[in-house]
């Protein structure tokens, strides 16, 4: 604490990001859920226990931690909330989530990142992806970075270099996210 300004961690920012989220959703009138996947793994491992610190939170405001096997399986299970208004009888007009995973996983991710992205994000819901890169292989097999792969999936990137700009940059992920559709 410093003169009373309170600092988060990057993986605390994450779970602040899906709340204000959230409560920009129900100042707009949308009825929205969360939902956050990935892989325990990921050097963003820490995720893991900041969201389910946060677990009351979350439950409160319809937001739903679930980690994943791998990466792959978590992708293709926030890829099927996009598609909560195709059917009838939807629980909430969108579902927004984050996606986290390493770069092996950003690799062997890539089929449903294409077509995940080319299919786009309903109108209410919106995906943001943190990819968290091994620059120098210490809990990987291989060192990498994902960037290029992001490129090639024509998935928008930022790049932020702050806490404040995670949030505030999630916050545009968001929104542009259900703005291109």
């Amino acid at each position: 604490l410093e003169r009373g300004r309170v600092f988060l961690t990057g993986t605390q920012a994450l779970v602040r990001l899906t709340l204000m989220q959230k409560a920009l959703d129900q100042a707009h009138g949308h009825n929205t859920a969360g939902f956050v996947t990935g892989y325990r793994g990921s050097p963003l491992g820490g995720m893991d226990s900041e969201f389910s610190g946060a677990r009351h939170h979350l439950t409160n405001s319809n937001i739903k931690f679930q980690p994943a096997v791998n990466e792959d399986l978590a992708a293709t299970a926030l890829w099927g909330t996009q598609q909560v208004n195709m059917f009838e009888g939807a629980k909430y007009d969108g579902v927004f989530g984050i996606w986290y995973g390493k770069g092996p996983g950003v690799d062997r991710s890539m089929d449903v990142f294409k077509h995940a992205n080319a299919a786009g994000t309903s109108q209410f819901g919106g995906v943001v992806a943190v990819m968290g890169d091994d620059h120098a292989c210490k809990s990987s097999t291989l060192p990498h970075q994902s960037d290029q792969m992001a490129a090639a999936a024509h998935m928008p990137l930022f790049n932020p270099s702050s806490v404040e700009e995670l949030i505030r940059f999630g916050l545009h992920g968001f929104a542009l996210s259900r703005y291109s559709g």
